[in-house]
């Protein structure tokens, strides 16, 4: 009899449990559902389409017996779809276009911000304000004539626009605000608009008139024209360049263009930019070159001095190894950014005491910041400093692996410690730390800390037609193009360059996966 109750309480929770979780289910579809409407709306379509994507597959799996297995993968898959693949598919999808500081709105909205500009034109009238109890009054009052026209008392606001209408009256009793009150509810007079008894509308255009605008352009709707209306100038919206461009009555392209841009596609143009602009080819290729040499020359530096380190302080005769390691350990427990600003001041060609230090000794001041071979040299420098520590730590742990019978059978048969070091050690550390060094060399491809905070690039190269400096590598050459652009900030390019990073980064990965399955096959 007690088993059967405990079936039958069994059998009246579980529907219970199942409604509250299809109604969790239910509501979070809704709200999901919502914002992607809401990101729809606003244009944000990548964002609308992975959202989409990752709520409806989270959705299933969770609601869905069968797919059980699959909610302990789901959320690593989400967060790398989110913050890997995401941000990879949208800075190709803008490799793609012409997306920039100039041209950053969509079509429809560059196209409403000129159609809300507006110029002075029509009558202009001096105003005035009067004081009517804890409320005001305007005046408005024509040189040419002897009427006024005041509007019913008000009160400033600055965050709603008002409209008053004016009526033919003499001027309210009380002394007018002065220049200073003018001045300070100056935002809120410039959302009044005064209506006249014609029709006529009227702005403040000055802290003494009130002028009639109209809007600078006039737009035809069937194909998207804009014309000037003081000018008569006829723009039509280039939709290769991504701008409003003017034209001639023959109807071919002039050079003047309309400010906000808009974005549009481009193809491969990004792309072809960097293969045939040579302001852009020439800093490209030796920006390459150097980013290479750099990388190659840092992690052959940090494994041989990390290497030869290590051997020292694992040598048993050496008094005071702990002390020792201890001390050549330090750099990589100070934050490396810490180390770049000491060192960048350690290096200034006046002041920094390495100069000092030198020109006591050999007489010689280096250029480090403005002579590009001396400012390479001095990255190198700093950052075979910043990495020996890393590449030591491994090499002491792996000469521990190493048996010491192959020393003492090399010592049985007379060999010296560099023959040791060269046929016994060199060779057993190497293999091993081929997949970290492949990964080291990835690490400082990209490294844009070292050069952002120790020479920011440069110095920089004349003749170019996008700033670039002869330190830097293709991650702070793409930075400084989408930030730094002198031209206007060129996301589009700068994305291109990235994606061809991406593309030399996964070249990399590909290598050391294989490095990493030679090794333990």
């Amino acid at each position: 009899m007690p088993v059967a109750q405990t079936g039958l309480t069994a059998q009246k929770k579980w529907p219970l449990s199942q409604a509250i979780k299809w109604l969790a289910i239910g509501l979070l579809a809704c709200l999901t559902g919502y914002l992607i409407v809401l990101m729809y709306a606003q244009g944000e379509y990548l964002f609308a389409v992975m959202a989409l994507i990752l709520s409806s597959t989270g959705l299933y799996i969770y609601g869905n017996r069968r797919a059980y297995s699959w909610r302990y993968v789901y959320p690593g898959l989400a967060g790398m779809s989110l913050f890997v693949l995401f941000p990879l598919i949208c800075t190709i999808a803008i490799a793609f276009t012409n997306y920039s500081s100039t041209n950053q709105l969509t079509f429809e909205r560059a196209q409403s911000v000129l159609m809300g500009r507006e110029f002075q034109g029509g009558k202009a009238l001096n105003f005035a304000l009067y004081p009517a109890g804890e409320q005001w009054q305007l005046a408005l009052s024509s040189p040419d004539s002897s009427e006024t026209l005041v509007s019913p008392p008000f009160a400033f606001n600055a965050a709603a626009p008002q409209t008053l209408e004016m009526t033919p009256k003499p001027l309210p009793n009380g002394e007018k605000a002065g220049l200073r009150i003018i001045t300070q509810n100056r935002q809120a007079l410039a959302r009044l608009m005064a209506r006249l008894p014609d029709g006529t509308t009227l702005r403040m255009s000055s802290l003494r008139q009130f002028s009639g605008t109209q809007p600078l352009y006039q737009l035809n709707k069937e194909n998207q024209q804009l014309t000037d209306a003081q000018t008569g100038v006829v723009y039509r919206p280039n939709m290769e360049s991504g701008f409003y461009q003017a034209i001639n009555p023959q109807g071919e392209w002039q050079a003047e263009k309309l400010s906000p841009g808009f974005t549009v596609g481009i193809g491969w143009g990004n792309f072809l930019r960097v293969l045939h602009d040579e302001g852009i080819q020439k800093p490209f290729l030796s920006i390459f070159v150097w980013t290479i040499v750099f990388a190659l020359l840092t992690v052959v530096l940090t494994v041989a001095v990390g290497m030869v380190l290590a051997c020292v302080v694992q040598w048993e005769e050496l008094k005071g190894k702990a002390a020792y390691r201890i001390l050549l350990i330090l750099p990589y427990a100070v934050p490396a950014f810490i180390s770049i600003l000491i060192f960048k001041g350690l290096f200034n060609q006046s002041f920094g005491e390495i100069n000092l230090m030198l020109d006591a000794l050999f007489g010689i001041k280096p250029s480090w910041f403005s002579d590009p071979w001396t400012a390479k040299s001095m990255i190198i420098i700093v950052n075979t400093w910043l990495g020996y520590p890393y590449m030591m730590i491994l090499c002491m742990g792996l000469l521990k692996a190493i048996p010491d019978d192959l020393y003492e059978a090399s010592a049985m048969d007379g060999a010296t410690p560099m023959q040791n070091f060269f046929r016994i050690t060199l060779p057993l550390l190497i293999k091993p730390l081929t997949p970290l060094m492949i990964a080291s060399f990835a690490f400082n491809f990209n490294n844009f800390v070292l050069i952002q905070l120790l020479t920011n690039g440069g110095p920089d190269m004349l003749g170019t037609t996008t700033p670039a400096g002869h330190t830097d590598l293709l991650v702070s050459y793409t930075y400084r193009i989408a930030f730094e652009g002198g031209g206007g900030q060129d996301f589009g390019l700068a994305a291109a360059i990235a994606t061809l990073i991406f593309l030399l980064v996964g070249a990399l990965a590909i290598v050391n996966l294989k490095a990493s399955r030679m090794k333990f096959d």
